[in-house]
């Protein structure tokens, strides 16, 4: 057996001693060691996002000092562009293609609109059939509560300057009248047409009229009409020489005749006003001063191609209403003030003139939404069919009136006339009925003014 001394013990206990310091000195240095490192780590780690938040800032420097670079470059870029010919042309021919395209899917259809009345689907335009649109002939006159309607030959300028209390005399429907109606005394005094064309303007007793002045669209020709019918029509474009160049450079040549198609050609000369706008009110509004001896006219804006038979429009739309006057309501608004809103939004008319105009009628006691015989009064009015009576006559020239003293907007003076006069009874047909009338086709361009007032 082995026994152990106390020397041994005591050896072994310095042994354990000496075991259990140098443990506790290696775990000192240990610990010691991992505090080193983990303050190495984290001053690493403080330069790192000290680092870091430096770089970010210098980053954001540069990026702030490219900014104008880059937008100086790019702006040189579209200039560059914008100024290239190749722009141009694809740029235009794009716009140019579009155009065509959408006229050519518009131009010379012959369909019928149709909506629903009453839970049941109608055309937009009753017409009678063919053989019986032929047989049509014109009516008597309608009788007007006016015997005579005389016009005020003005010295000075050709719309002339009806006072205000002209103005409302106008209104106030008499045996006999006297109004303002364009055209001063003299030579020369605005908007002169030839001999040659003042004679056959004579013989027309129905017109289907437009008019382009500044060469600012093109020239559409009738469709949907029957041989008889075109007979007894006058098919009348009136043109400037501006527009009669423009459509000479298009192809559209004037035959021996002055006719382009279905089309007789009136040209017109010294036109009175530098806004192409009031221009073109006056065969618009004024159709009875032009052709004396007609009896019914129709005005078609010259955006649109006129699409059916006349002597079956005046059917559907006056004779078989018992009206002598037909326009289409406004398909959009019924308050002529929002309709001003509309027109300075879409820059037609400057805020300081709608504002002159609507405020003269608010304090005339024009309502926001007026209504004459139970629907809105407010109009659209790109296609205007009508009996020349003299009460017809004397509302086309009170209008005329109000769009020379105001602004040309016809549409806001419309229910302002007709609300006014009191006593013309207006076929005012759906919007879809005037669809089923023309394939709108949109304005080419704006024409230009002949000159610049002041």
């Amino acid at each position: 057996m082995f026994y152990s001394s106390d020397n041994d013990v005591d050896d072994q206990r310095e042994d354990d001693s000496s075991k259990s310091s140098k443990r506790k000195k290696k775990k000192s240095r240990g610990n010691g060691m991992r505090s080193t490192w983990m303050d190495f780590r984290m001053r690493r780690r403080s330069a790192s996002s000290s680092s870091s938040s430096s770089s970010r800032r210098r980053w954001w420097l540069m990026l702030l000092l490219l900014l104008p670079v880059c937008g100086c470059l790019l702006v040189i870029m579209e200039m560059t562009m914008i100024l290239s010919p190749s722009h141009w042309n694809s740029s235009s021919s794009g716009k140019e293609g579009s155009m065509v395209e959408e006229k050519e899917s518009t131009l010379n259809r012959l369909d019928m609109p149709t909506r629903m009345v009453a839970g049941v689907r109608q055309a937009c335009l009753q017409l009678l059939p063919e053989p019986e649109l032929e047989q049509l002939q014109l009516p008597a006159p309608t009788v007007s509560p006016i015997k005579e309607l005389h016009y005020v030959v003005d010295h000075r300028r050709f719309a002339g300057e009806p006072t205000m209390l002209q103005r409302s005399t106008t209104f106030q429907v008499q045996e006999i009248m006297n109004v303002h109606c364009g055209w001063c005394s003299g030579e020369n005094s605005g908007f002169d047409i030839d001999a040659v064309d003042k004679a056959f303007m004579e013989t027309c007793r129905v017109v289907i009229l437009t008019c382009t002045f500044g060469g600012g669209d093109d020239l559409y020709q009738p469709i949907g009409y029957t041989n008889a019918t075109a007979a007894k029509v006058c098919f009348v474009a009136m043109w400037d020489e501006v527009t009669q160049q423009s459509q000479e450079k298009a192809g559209k040549l004037l035959g021996p005749d002055r006719t382009i198609g279905l089309w007789r050609i009136v040209l017109v000369y010294n036109l009175p006003f530098a806004d192409q706008r009031r221009n073109g009110k006056i065969p618009k509004m004024l159709s009875h001063r032009l052709f004396p001896n007609a009896q019914y006219s129709i005005w078609v804006d010259s955006k649109s191609q006129f699409r059916r038979d006349p002597m079956g429009v005046l059917e559907a739309l006056l004779w078989k209403p018992g009206a002598t006057f037909a326009i289409s309501l406004h398909g959009g608004r019924s308050c002529v003030y929002k309709e001003g809103n509309a027109i300075v939004k879409k820059n037609k008319a400057t805020p300081e003139e709608v504002a002159i105009q609507l405020d003269t009628y608010r304090s005339e006691g024009m309502p926001e939404n007026a209504l004459f015989d139970g629907h809105k009064a407010l109009a659209e009015a790109s296609v205007i069919v009508r009996e020349h009576t003299t009460l017809t006559n004397l509302f086309m020239c009170a209008w005329f009136n109000e769009v020379m003293r105001f602004t040309a907007r016809d549409q806001l003076s419309f229910p302002y006339v007709l609300t006014r006069l009191n006593t013309l009874h207006p076929n005012m047909f759906h919007v879809c009925t005037r669809r089923a009338l023309v394939n709108s086709l949109g304005h080419a361009h704006k024409a230009p003014p002949l000159w610049l007032d002041g």
